[in-house]
């Protein structure tokens, strides 16, 4: 089991209220609904780094004329 480890945050009001919300209506701790968020905005962040990935790689491959998997085996077989 991971260690925990405290650390003191500020939020605007209206933002402490949300929180305070959504952990009441989901039966969570005010920790508990802030570890979700950031762990969803660290999967959103990976998400957008694979497209930038996947774009590069795209535009690599269109550069080289490979459009479609037959051309991909092609490319690879020569």
């Amino acid at each position: 089991m991971a260690t925990a480890v405290k650390k003191t945050i500020s939020l605007p009001a209206d933002l402490a209220r949300d929180v305070e919300a959504i952990a009441k209506s989901e039966g969570k701790t005010l920790s508990g609904v802030i570890q979700d968020a950031l762990r969803q905005v660290r999967i959103e962040r990976r998400r957008q780094e694979l497209r930038g990935l996947q774009g590069y790689w795209s535009r690599c491959a269109r550069d080289k004329g490979l459009l479609t998997e037959a051309d991909l085996d092609r490319y690879l077989r020569d």
